[in-house]
Protein backbone atom coordinates (compact mmCIF):
# COMPACT_ATOMS: atom_id res chain seq x y z
CA UNK A 1 0.00 0.00 0.00
CA UNK A 2 2.90 2.50 1.02
CA UNK A 3 4.78 1.02 -2.63
CA UNK A 4 1.32 2.01 -4.17
CA UNK A 5 1.31 5.38 -3.00
CA UNK A 6 4.90 6.18 -3.37
CA UNK A 7 4.39 5.53 -7.22
CA UNK A 8 1.34 7.62 -7.56
CA UNK A 9 3.13 11.12 -5.92
CA UNK A 10 5.97 10.34 -8.44
CA UNK A 11 3.74 10.30 -11.56
CA UNK A 12 1.88 13.27 -9.94
CA UNK A 13 5.68 14.90 -9.53
CA UNK A 14 6.06 13.79 -13.28
CA UNK A 15 3.37 15.34 -14.52
CA UNK A 16 3.37 18.36 -13.41
CA UNK A 17 7.27 18.95 -14.29
CA UNK A 18 5.94 17.82 -17.95
CA UNK A 19 2.98 20.19 -17.36
CA UNK A 20 5.21 23.00 -16.16
CA UNK A 21 7.92 22.77 -18.64
CA UNK A 22 5.34 22.94 -21.64
CA UNK A 23 3.91 26.02 -20.31
CA UNK A 24 7.44 27.52 -19.87
CA UNK A 25 8.00 26.80 -23.41
CA UNK A 26 4.52 28.40 -24.65
CA UNK A 27 5.50 30.86 -22.66
CA UNK A 28 8.59 31.71 -24.25
CA UNK A 29 7.59 31.40 -27.59
CA UNK A 30 4.87 33.89 -26.82
CA UNK A 31 7.22 36.17 -25.33
CA UNK A 32 9.35 35.70 -28.66
CA UNK A 33 6.73 36.58 -30.81
CA UNK A 34 5.42 39.50 -28.48
CA UNK A 35 9.16 41.28 -28.45
CA UNK A 36 9.35 40.49 -32.99
CA UNK A 37 6.41 42.49 -32.97
CA UNK A 38 7.03 45.67 -30.95
CA UNK A 39 10.48 45.54 -32.90
CA UNK A 40 7.85 45.48 -36.28
CA UNK A 41 5.34 47.80 -34.54
CA UNK A 42 8.12 50.15 -33.65
CA UNK A 43 6.97 53.71 -34.84
CA UNK A 44 9.54 55.45 -37.27
CA UNK A 45 8.73 58.73 -39.19
CA UNK A 46 10.04 59.97 -42.80
CA UNK A 47 11.13 63.34 -43.36
CA UNK A 48 11.84 64.45 -46.98
CA UNK A 49 13.56 68.00 -46.65
CA UNK A 50 13.55 69.65 -50.42
CA UNK A 51 16.87 71.89 -50.86
CA UNK A 52 13.83 74.94 -52.16
CA UNK A 53 12.03 76.52 -49.68
CA UNK A 54 9.35 73.85 -49.62
CA UNK A 55 7.17 72.42 -47.05
CA UNK A 56 8.70 69.51 -45.28
CA UNK A 57 7.30 66.30 -46.28
CA UNK A 58 7.00 63.62 -43.74
CA UNK A 59 5.13 60.56 -42.66
CA UNK A 60 5.11 57.38 -40.23
CA UNK A 61 4.99 54.09 -39.96
CA UNK A 62 6.54 51.07 -38.90
CA UNK A 63 9.46 48.68 -39.08
CA UNK A 64 7.08 45.73 -40.55
CA UNK A 65 5.74 48.31 -43.29
CA UNK A 66 8.72 49.74 -43.74
CA UNK A 67 10.15 45.94 -44.49
CA UNK A 68 7.31 44.85 -46.36
CA UNK A 69 7.75 47.87 -48.87
CA UNK A 70 11.82 46.89 -49.06
CA UNK A 71 10.38 43.44 -49.97
CA UNK A 72 8.21 44.44 -52.63
CA UNK A 73 10.00 46.87 -54.22
CA UNK A 74 13.57 44.48 -54.40
CA UNK A 75 10.49 42.07 -55.45
CA UNK A 76 9.21 44.76 -58.39
CA UNK A 77 12.72 45.27 -59.48
CA UNK A 78 14.31 41.75 -59.52
CA UNK A 79 11.18 40.72 -61.84
CA UNK A 80 11.69 43.42 -64.16
CA UNK A 81 15.00 42.68 -64.97
CA UNK A 82 14.14 38.42 -65.17
CA UNK A 83 11.63 39.07 -67.42
CA UNK A 84 13.54 41.62 -69.51
CA UNK A 85 16.14 39.09 -69.81
CA UNK A 86 13.81 36.46 -70.66
CA UNK A 87 12.28 39.07 -73.39
CA UNK A 88 15.69 39.72 -74.36
CA UNK A 89 16.63 36.26 -75.35
CA UNK A 90 13.34 35.42 -76.80
CA UNK A 91 13.87 38.12 -79.15
CA UNK A 92 17.36 36.46 -80.01
CA UNK A 93 15.58 33.01 -80.43
CA UNK A 94 12.70 34.23 -82.85
CA UNK A 95 15.32 36.20 -84.65
CA UNK A 96 17.83 32.96 -85.06
CA UNK A 97 14.20 31.15 -86.04
CA UNK A 98 13.56 33.96 -88.68
CA UNK A 99 16.42 33.22 -90.30
CA UNK A 100 16.43 30.01 -90.07
CA UNK A 101 12.92 29.81 -91.54
CA UNK A 102 14.35 32.55 -94.24
CA UNK A 103 17.08 29.54 -95.07
CA UNK A 104 14.63 26.80 -95.02
CA UNK A 105 12.49 28.97 -97.81
CA UNK A 106 15.12 29.69 -99.69
CA UNK A 107 16.00 26.08 -99.63
CA UNK A 108 12.43 25.25 -100.59
CA UNK A 109 12.16 27.43 -103.67
CA UNK A 110 15.63 25.80 -104.67
CA UNK A 111 14.15 22.49 -104.36
CA UNK A 112 11.18 22.99 -106.20
CA UNK A 113 13.20 24.51 -108.59
CA UNK A 114 15.20 21.60 -109.26
CA UNK A 115 12.20 19.20 -108.74
CA UNK A 116 10.60 21.07 -111.96
CA UNK A 117 13.86 20.44 -113.52
CA UNK A 118 13.72 16.73 -112.75
CA UNK A 119 9.89 16.47 -114.12
CA UNK A 120 11.11 17.91 -117.22
CA UNK A 121 13.85 15.58 -117.60
CA UNK A 122 11.12 12.53 -116.75
CA UNK A 123 8.81 13.71 -119.48
CA UNK A 124 12.02 13.98 -122.24
CA UNK A 125 13.25 10.41 -120.40
CA UNK A 126 9.27 9.49 -121.34
CA UNK A 127 9.40 10.35 -124.78
CA UNK A 128 12.39 8.91 -125.24
CA UNK A 129 11.69 5.88 -123.91
CA UNK A 130 8.57 5.65 -126.02
CA UNK A 131 9.97 6.04 -128.99
CA UNK A 132 12.72 3.62 -128.62
CA UNK A 133 9.91 1.08 -127.41
CA UNK A 134 7.51 1.51 -130.83
CA UNK A 135 10.87 1.52 -133.01
CA UNK A 136 12.02 -1.89 -130.77
CA UNK A 137 7.99 -3.27 -131.39
CA UNK A 138 7.64 -3.95 -127.33
CA UNK A 139 4.19 -3.41 -126.47
CA UNK A 140 4.68 -0.97 -123.34
CA UNK A 141 0.89 -1.68 -122.33
CA UNK A 142 2.21 -5.36 -122.01
CA UNK A 143 5.26 -3.94 -120.07
CA UNK A 144 3.94 -2.07 -117.67
CA UNK A 145 1.18 -2.61 -115.21
CA UNK A 146 -2.19 -1.08 -115.56
CA UNK A 147 -1.72 0.33 -111.63
CA UNK A 148 1.17 2.38 -113.25
CA UNK A 149 -0.60 3.72 -116.01
CA UNK A 150 -3.22 4.78 -114.04
CA UNK A 151 -0.72 6.17 -110.84
CA UNK A 152 2.68 6.65 -112.21
CA UNK A 153 2.17 7.96 -115.73
CA UNK A 154 3.72 11.25 -116.56
CA UNK A 155 1.17 12.61 -118.51
CA UNK A 156 -1.35 12.43 -116.17
CA UNK A 157 1.19 13.58 -113.66
CA UNK A 158 1.94 16.88 -115.74
CA UNK A 159 -1.90 17.70 -116.60
CA UNK A 160 -3.18 17.31 -112.68
CA UNK A 161 -0.66 18.48 -110.87
CA UNK A 162 -1.91 22.53 -111.39
CA UNK A 163 -4.82 21.56 -109.44
CA UNK A 164 -2.58 21.00 -106.26
CA UNK A 165 -0.52 24.05 -104.30
CA UNK A 166 2.23 23.62 -102.00
CA UNK A 167 4.44 20.84 -100.39
CA UNK A 168 1.61 18.76 -101.30
CA UNK A 169 1.97 18.99 -104.90
CA UNK A 170 5.97 18.39 -104.58
CA UNK A 171 5.38 15.53 -102.35
CA UNK A 172 1.91 14.26 -105.02
CA UNK A 173 4.65 14.70 -108.06
CA UNK A 174 7.65 12.68 -106.55
CA UNK A 175 5.74 9.63 -105.95
CA UNK A 176 4.57 9.58 -109.31
CA UNK A 177 7.32 9.95 -110.89
CA UNK A 178 8.99 7.08 -109.00
CA UNK A 179 5.93 4.92 -109.49
CA UNK A 180 6.33 5.81 -113.39
CA UNK A 181 10.29 5.21 -112.81
CA UNK A 182 9.81 2.08 -110.84
CA UNK A 183 7.52 0.73 -114.04
CA UNK A 184 9.87 1.94 -116.56
CA UNK A 185 12.66 -0.58 -115.64
CA UNK A 186 10.74 -3.94 -117.21
CA UNK A 187 10.56 -2.61 -120.83
CA UNK A 188 14.13 -1.01 -120.25
CA UNK A 189 15.86 -4.51 -119.03
CA UNK A 190 13.82 -6.22 -122.52
CA UNK A 191 15.74 -3.87 -124.47
CA UNK A 192 18.77 -4.81 -122.73
CA UNK A 193 18.15 -8.31 -123.05
CA UNK A 194 17.03 -7.81 -126.70
CA UNK A 195 20.50 -6.08 -127.07
CA UNK A 196 22.20 -8.59 -125.15
CA UNK A 197 20.61 -11.16 -127.66
CA UNK A 198 21.27 -9.51 -130.83
CA UNK A 199 24.96 -8.20 -129.84
CA UNK A 200 26.02 -11.25 -132.36
CA UNK A 201 24.59 -9.36 -134.80
CA UNK A 202 25.79 -6.24 -134.21
CA UNK A 203 29.08 -7.24 -134.11
CA UNK A 204 28.51 -8.95 -137.89
CA UNK A 205 27.43 -6.08 -139.09
CA UNK A 206 30.19 -3.01 -139.73
CA UNK A 207 29.17 0.07 -137.67
CA UNK A 208 31.87 0.90 -136.04
CA UNK A 209 34.46 3.60 -137.49
CA UNK A 210 37.29 1.72 -138.35
CA UNK A 211 39.94 4.35 -136.86
CA UNK A 212 39.73 4.89 -133.30
CA UNK A 213 41.58 8.11 -133.31
CA UNK A 214 40.64 12.02 -131.21
CA UNK A 215 42.03 13.21 -134.36
CA UNK A 216 40.29 11.12 -137.10
CA UNK A 217 37.93 13.12 -139.57
CA UNK A 218 35.97 12.47 -142.60
CA UNK A 219 38.25 14.02 -145.55
CA UNK A 220 35.93 12.52 -148.24
CA UNK A 221 32.04 11.33 -148.27
CA UNK A 222 30.44 8.98 -150.22
CA UNK A 223 29.17 9.70 -153.70
CA UNK A 224 29.67 11.51 -156.93
CA UNK A 225 32.76 14.08 -156.41
CA UNK A 226 35.55 15.95 -158.50
CA UNK A 227 38.83 13.25 -158.37
CA UNK A 228 41.43 15.16 -156.41
CA UNK A 229 44.01 13.76 -158.87
CA UNK A 230 42.52 13.41 -162.66
CA UNK A 231 40.09 16.06 -162.30
CA UNK A 232 37.25 14.55 -163.50
CA UNK A 233 33.67 13.88 -161.78
CA UNK A 234 33.47 10.34 -160.77
CA UNK A 235 31.33 8.46 -157.92
CA UNK A 236 33.69 8.03 -154.91
CA UNK A 237 32.73 4.42 -153.61
CA UNK A 238 33.87 4.46 -149.74
CA UNK A 239 34.36 6.94 -147.09
CA UNK A 240 38.35 8.35 -146.55
CA UNK A 241 39.10 8.73 -142.68
CA UNK A 242 42.04 10.56 -142.57
CA UNK A 243 44.31 11.97 -139.38
CA UNK A 244 47.04 13.73 -140.92
CA UNK A 245 49.51 11.18 -140.56
CA UNK A 246 50.31 7.75 -141.22
CA UNK A 247 51.28 4.84 -139.00
CA UNK A 248 47.60 5.13 -137.19
CA UNK A 249 46.03 1.48 -136.12
CA UNK A 250 42.86 0.64 -138.83
CA UNK A 251 40.26 -1.88 -137.33
CA UNK A 252 38.05 -4.29 -138.59
CA UNK A 253 34.82 -2.83 -138.35
CA UNK A 254 32.73 -6.27 -138.28
CA UNK A 255 33.58 -9.91 -137.38
CA UNK A 256 34.50 -11.70 -140.54
CA UNK A 257 37.22 -13.59 -142.90
CA UNK A 258 40.78 -11.94 -144.88
CA UNK A 259 39.53 -13.33 -148.52
CA UNK A 260 41.79 -10.50 -150.26
CA UNK A 261 45.11 -9.07 -148.97
CA UNK A 262 46.89 -7.55 -152.02
CA UNK A 263 48.54 -4.10 -153.82
CA UNK A 264 47.26 -2.43 -156.84
CA UNK A 265 47.94 1.15 -158.60
CA UNK A 266 44.64 2.48 -157.28
CA UNK A 267 44.22 1.05 -153.80
CA UNK A 268 47.74 0.46 -152.70
CA UNK A 269 47.57 -1.80 -149.87
CA UNK A 270 44.54 -3.18 -149.11
CA UNK A 271 42.20 -5.74 -147.60
CA UNK A 272 38.87 -7.00 -148.38
CA UNK A 273 36.77 -9.09 -145.60
CA UNK A 274 33.93 -11.27 -146.20
CA UNK A 275 31.25 -10.68 -142.90
CA UNK A 276 28.02 -12.49 -143.00
CA UNK A 277 24.59 -11.57 -144.48
CA UNK A 278 26.38 -10.81 -147.71
CA UNK A 279 28.36 -7.98 -146.52
CA UNK A 280 32.67 -7.40 -147.81
CA UNK A 281 34.37 -4.31 -146.37
CA UNK A 282 37.64 -2.99 -148.19
CA UNK A 283 40.42 -1.30 -146.34
CA UNK A 284 42.79 0.73 -148.77
CA UNK A 285 45.72 2.90 -148.93
CA UNK A 286 47.36 0.71 -146.06
CA UNK A 287 51.25 1.34 -145.30
CA UNK A 288 51.37 -2.40 -143.17
CA UNK A 289 49.15 -4.83 -143.65
CA UNK A 290 48.68 -6.92 -140.57
CA UNK A 291 46.69 -10.01 -141.39
CA UNK A 292 47.04 -12.66 -144.07
CA UNK A 293 43.96 -13.99 -146.39
CA UNK A 294 41.76 -16.87 -144.84
CA UNK A 295 42.37 -15.19 -141.28
CA UNK A 296 38.95 -15.09 -139.46
CA UNK A 297 39.49 -11.36 -137.47
CA UNK A 298 37.19 -9.76 -134.61
CA UNK A 299 35.63 -6.57 -134.42
CA UNK A 300 37.87 -3.78 -133.63
CA UNK A 301 40.50 -6.21 -133.96
CA UNK A 302 44.22 -3.97 -135.94
CA UNK A 303 44.27 -5.54 -139.72
CA UNK A 304 46.62 -2.39 -140.63
CA UNK A 305 47.49 1.11 -140.80
CA UNK A 306 47.09 4.26 -142.39
CA UNK A 307 48.94 4.82 -145.14
CA UNK A 308 49.89 6.53 -148.45
CA UNK A 309 50.16 3.42 -151.17
CA UNK A 310 48.34 3.75 -154.24
CA UNK A 311 46.48 6.64 -156.12
CA UNK A 312 46.47 9.23 -153.06
CA UNK A 313 47.23 12.58 -152.66
CA UNK A 314 47.97 12.12 -148.73
CA UNK A 315 47.95 9.83 -146.05
CA UNK A 316 44.07 8.50 -145.30
CA UNK A 317 42.07 5.44 -145.20
CA UNK A 318 39.49 4.45 -148.02
CA UNK A 319 37.03 2.84 -146.25
CA UNK A 320 34.33 0.69 -148.65
CA UNK A 321 31.06 -1.08 -147.19
CA UNK A 322 29.03 -3.88 -150.18
CA UNK A 323 26.52 -5.60 -150.11
CA UNK A 324 26.74 -8.53 -152.30
CA UNK A 325 27.40 -7.06 -155.71
CA UNK A 326 26.32 -3.11 -154.53
CA UNK A 327 28.51 -0.60 -153.06
CA UNK A 328 26.37 1.17 -150.41
CA UNK A 329 27.08 4.50 -148.48
CA UNK A 330 29.30 3.00 -145.17
CA UNK A 331 27.58 6.76 -143.25
CA UNK A 332 24.30 4.19 -143.15
CA UNK A 333 25.90 1.56 -140.82
CA UNK A 334 28.71 3.88 -138.91
CA UNK A 335 25.72 6.76 -138.41
CA UNK A 336 28.06 9.21 -139.58
CA UNK A 337 26.50 12.89 -139.50
CA UNK A 338 28.73 14.92 -142.38
CA UNK A 339 29.03 18.40 -141.68
CA UNK A 340 27.28 20.92 -144.37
Amino acid sequence: MARTQRYKRIEKKIASNVHNGFVSFLRTIGNFFVRIFKVFDSKLTVMIVPHSQSKVINFQTNVFALCLGLVLVVGIVGSFFYFNRHAVLSNIEITSLMNKNRETLASLDELRDENTNLLQAAKRFQASLSQSLSLLGIDKGKSVSQNSMNNGDLTSLFSSRDSVTGSVRETSDIRSLTTYLEDAVQPIEQIGKMLDNQSSLFREIPNIWPVNNPNVHISQQFGPTIHAITGQWYIHKGIDFSTWRSGDPIMATANGQVVTVGYDASFGNHVIIRHKHGMYTRYAHMSVIRVKKGEFVNQGQVIGNIGNTGLTTGPHLHYEVHIGSDVVDPSKYINVKFSK
